[in-house]
């Protein structure tokens, strides 16, 4: 009866502590959503304030990153609620002021064929990657690998060369074609498409399916997820861009959204934060509408063998 209890005991013990861990990693997991979601609260927040309203609040922030002062001896006042609520900001930007707009259609131009194209090229060399045997394919992925982990402030001086040398300077394909051979979706992919096992392959070419039949009925199934979460690591990245055009690309016109919401002057403020809401828009949509194909797309590595 003794060991008896004592077993009770410990069980009830173990079963209080792994409450007690699963309540405090809740707690965790609840309040480092919300540090997350403030940014983005704000930023919406404010999008819905008067000019003025926001100059009474910011308005120290930017006169001083305006004038290249970094010492602000006044407190700034974090407002999550507005005043009165204006969706003037919004109206500006959508009919009054078009270079918004041209600029958020330019983040588009430049983002749709890396992310198509890039995935398309990363499918096809991932599969041959996963497919092929020899010594060869192992020196060409290690390349992949190296040219991976380079910075890409590294390989940005090469690129503006050749795309000097090939007259594409300026242009938007001098940011869109390094994109579309960027490795950094071929080394995923490759990752996701070796995790499948030999035994399908095999059992394929037995039923005398050729290599491309093999592809679209095996391969892409299985990772499909993987594509999807590339195509949301590619999207967010070069939606985000800002070296490339600054570097790339001579006129300001053609510039993206990314860069010239960084150029924020002190009369433009609230018009910068409905902008922000809009740019925010699609890689929301993106993330929200393929969460649980991202989500799967990088557990797979732990459960596919």
């Amino acid at each position: 009866m003794m060991d008896t209890n004592r077993l009770k005991k410990r069980r009830n013990l173990s079963k209080m502590m792994k409450k007690a861990g699963l309540a405090v990693l809740t707690v965790f997991a609840v309040f480092s959503a919300i540090a997350f979601m403030l940014p983005m609260v704000l930023t919406f927040s404010n999008s819905l304030m008067s000019q003025a309203e926001i100059n009474a609040n910011y308005g120290v922030v930017f006169k001083n990153a305006t004038t290249g002062k970094t010492f602000m001896n006044e407190v700034v006042n974090l407002k999550y609620i507005p005043d009165i609520v204006s969706f003037d900001q919004y109206r500006d930007v959508l009919l009054k002021s078009p270079d918004y707009l041209l600029k958020f259609w330019n983040s588009v131009m430049l983002t749709l064929p890396i992310v198509i194209f890039q995935t398309l090229v990363a499918l096809g060399a991932s599969y041959s990657f996963a497919r092929l045997t020899g010594r060869l394919k192992e020196i060409v992925f290690f390349i992949y690998i190296i040219v991976m982990l380079m910075p890409y402030q590294v390989t940005l001086v090469p690129n503006y060369l050749v795309a000097d040398k090939l007259g594409l300077l300026g242009t938007r394909f001098a940011i869109i074609l390094p994109g579309i051979f960027s490795p950094f979706a071929v080394y995923l992919l490759t990752k996701a498409m070796r995790r499948i096992p030999k035994v399908y392959f095999e059992a394929a070419m037995l039923d005398g399916a050729g290599e491309f039949r093999i592809f679209t009925e095996i391969v892409m199934p299985i990772v499909r997820s993987s594509v999807y979460s590339v195509i949301i690591l590619i999207f967010i990245d070069y939606w985000n861009m800002v070296e490339q055009p600054l570097t790339l690309l001579n006129d300001e016109a053609m510039h993206p959204l990314s860069v010239y919401l960084s150029r924020i002057n002190n009369e433009d403020t609230g018009l910068a934060f409905a902008v922000a809401v809009i740019y925010m828009v699609p890689p929301l949509l993106m993330f929200l509408y393929g969460e649980d194909a991202l989500v799967n797309g990088i557990a797979s590595s732990a459960t596919l063998k």
